[in-house]
């Protein structure tokens, strides 16, 4: 059986456990013996693919590639994921570029079957990249099968300092983190926009967005909202509010109670 990774309690108060024990719990997860054999696996064989259609039709290699970039729900969308990786990301209208979750064109991107006449899958480094990506992913699952919000707290802890150094307009940044669903829902949650927001046109979501995280973070810029010390106050609101959204009435008085005297202590 596969480590399992050990979350006492939910909020603010698990998190800090998560982050004190992190470098320990994760190491013993990469360790397991499926994981090994997973991750050596992709390595010995990535080098040998030449076309997106021999890379799906290896379930193995299909599951890391995928779940390197949290799409490992799309592991029976063989078709799907072939068009994706052969469309690339270079034309306009190719279809990772047309998909509202920005992780389909990373995905696309970094194994460069459409885009190069030789995929980047022949690169020396490749198949560590891929790997390293993995096992962080699959750790977060791992993680979300304990506390659903823990785990979306740590995909953000790794994807906004991401999209913050990808280059590329603030504005730019915003969509990339507008159209990672993970992302995109701590910062919901965070700003305490309500369900319906996505339903909303694109521009005025930006505006809204932007127009919050100024308000609540004192800045609109991903790339200072991506620092250290702004993401950790991103992070525990989102978990605070998740909370208090999901508690009994009595344990969510309690909590808005703590966000309270922790904003007092440390005004964001």
């Amino acid at each position: 059986m596969a480590f399992q990774p050990v979350i006492p309690s939910g909020g603010l108060v698990g998190w800090r456990f998560l982050q004190q024990t992190r470098p320990t719990q994760e190491a013993a997860f990469r360790a397991a013996p499926a994981i090994q054999r997973d991750t050596e696996y992709f390595k010995e064989r990535i080098g040998r693919i030449d076309t997106a259609a021999e890379l799906v039709s290896d379930r193995r290699l299909l599951s890391v590639a995928l779940g390197a970039f949290g799409l490992q729900d799309d592991i029976d969308n063989r078709y799907f994921v072939q068009r994706m990786l052969e469309d690339g990301t270079i034309k306009p209208d190719a279809l990772a570029n047309r998909m509202a979750d920005d992780r389909y064109k990373s995905f696309s991107k970094a194994f460069g079957f459409g885009d190069f006449s030789v995929p980047r899958s022949k690169l020396s480094d490749f198949a560590d990249g891929i790997v390293d990506r993995y096992l962080s992913k699959s750790f977060e699952v791992a993680v979300g099968d304990q506390q659903e919000e823990m785990r979306l707290a740590l995909n953000a802890q790794s994807e906004l300092p991401r999209i913050a150094g990808e280059g590329g307009t603030n504005e730019t940044k915003w969509f990339r983190v507008m159209g990672n669903a993970p992302l995109r829902k701590v910062f919901e949650v965070a700003l305490g926009l309500p369900g319906s927001f996505g339903q909303i046109d694109l521009d005025k979501q930006l505006e809204i967005f932007r127009d919050k995280a100024d308000g609540q973070f004192g800045s609109s810029e991903i790339d200072e909202i991506a620092t250290p010390e702004s993401l950790d106050r991103i992070i525990q609101r989102f978990l605070v509010r998740s909370q208090i959204d999901t508690g009994p009435a009595n344990t969510a008085g309690s909590i808005a109670l703590t966000l309270l005297q922790s904003a007092a202590a440390d005004p964001v």
